[in-house]
């Protein structure tokens, strides 16, 4: 099973994996809100049935009538984008099925398993050939003359560009922010309207979304503003800017998603945070592109969350140890018991009874 956190993402995952096993026997189904009921009951069948052999979808997956004939691995992409009990339920769908979550900025409280050893990982640090390093940076509101200024200067290449908002339109409890029906006002007035300016959120039918991501991917808008559905899913290779407003107002895994939305090409791209305040982690996004790093930080600024609950980010209680500040030791520590488990398990620890006798005391599942 395969669990996207949108219906795009998903539905590209389903098409890549068609086209990738179209002369095998592998059976491929899709599960996700906007198919009709008796789609949904069908897939469903199947799957019970094992007529279906990889199942891809999003929080559908996770529903009681969904029921596995036999769950062998789950696969969370974008697994910042989900609960703990989200991820949970669709892996208890099985008995002791293998798991692999996917992400770019690994939250707080998966950052803190792979050190406390119970999670492996996997790292692929290498861009694909001609990336270059996306330029970040942080304006006032007061500079946005220097950002319209590039923006214009990247249409002109023949370049388009996402603009992020964090709210659809105005509300009385949020009047400070801005909002993506506003910024297309203010926008078309700065570009005299020269220049097609589009949105998307979403509160948009699923049919509208499509119709305005098309024309995106077309080069027919050239300035997409929109919320955060962009984070995951969206692939326009020619997007080569991303202004993001109120950026004080989005978590550093959501910033660096979302500024991974550019940069896609072998073009020089840029992200730019416009932010009225003085915010840590926009900082640390001007520092790096490296989603191990930004988590890193992400996770020494909201602590490592609950490794036995659900709590996804704050502190967890010590008597001695603090697992932010102790991380490189504790990483040592866990590669250094692995060695000596290795060395010593064929002879049963027979230099050490006494580590012996803990070990009779556990219950260990291999």
């Amino acid at each position: 099973a395969l669990m996207a956190p949108t219906e795009i993402l998903a539905r590209q995952h389903y098409d890549s994996l068609m086209e990738i096993l179209k002369d095998t026997n592998i059976k491929v189904g899709l599960l996700v809100g906007s198919l009709k009921k008796s789609e949904k009951n069908k897939v469903c069948e199947q799957l019970e049935k094992g007529e279906i052999d990889i199942l891809i979808g999003t929080h559908a997956l996770i529903s009681d009538n969904v029921k596995f004939n036999n769950l062998g691995m789950v696969v969370t992409d974008e697994q910042h984008r989900f609960g703990v009990n989200q991820r949970s339920n669709l892996q208890n769908k099985g008995i002791m099925s293998d798991v692999l979550y996917l992400s770019a900025t690994p939250i707080p409280r998966t950052y803190a398993l792979t050190i406390y050893g119970d999670m492996d990982t996997s790292v692929i640090k290498t861009k694909p050939n001609g990336r270059k390093e996306i330029i970040t940076k942080v304006f006032k509101e007061k500079d946005l003359k220097d950002v319209l200024f590039k923006m214009v200067e990247e249409i002109k290449l023949g370049h388009q560009i996402y603009v992020v908002a964090p709210l659809i339109e105005d509300t009385e409890e949020e009047s400070n922010l801005n909002d993506v029906k506003k910024l297309k006002e203010k926008f078309n007035i700065a570009f005299n309207n020269k220049i097609r300016v589009e949105i998307l959120h979403g509160k948009m039918k699923n049919q509208e979304k499509d119709a305005v991501m098309e024309e995106f991917k077309n080069g027919d808008i050239k300035v997409l503003i929109s919320t955060t559905v962009i984070e995951v899913g969206v692939d326009v290779k020619n997007s080569t800017m991303m202004v993001i407003f109120n950026a004080e107002r989005f978590g550093l895994a959501t910033l660096h998603q979302l500024r991974g939305r550019v940069g896609r090409n072998s073009y020089q791209s840029y992200c730019y945070l416009i932010s009225n305040l003085d915010v840590e982690r926009l900082k640390v996004m001007e520092e790096s592109n490296d989603g191990f790093y930004i988590s890193e930080k992400d996770f020494e600024l909201r602590g490592e969350g609950d490794l036995f609950g659900t709590r996804q980010s704050g502190d967890m209680v010590f008597k001695v140890g603090d697992i932010r500040r102790d991380f490189k030791i504790l990483s040592q520590c866990k590669t250094d018991a692995g060695i000596f488990i290795n060395d010593n398990i064929d002879n049963n620890f027979r230099e050490y009874p006494q580590f012996r006798n803990i070990i009779e005391k556990l219950e260990f599942i291999d």
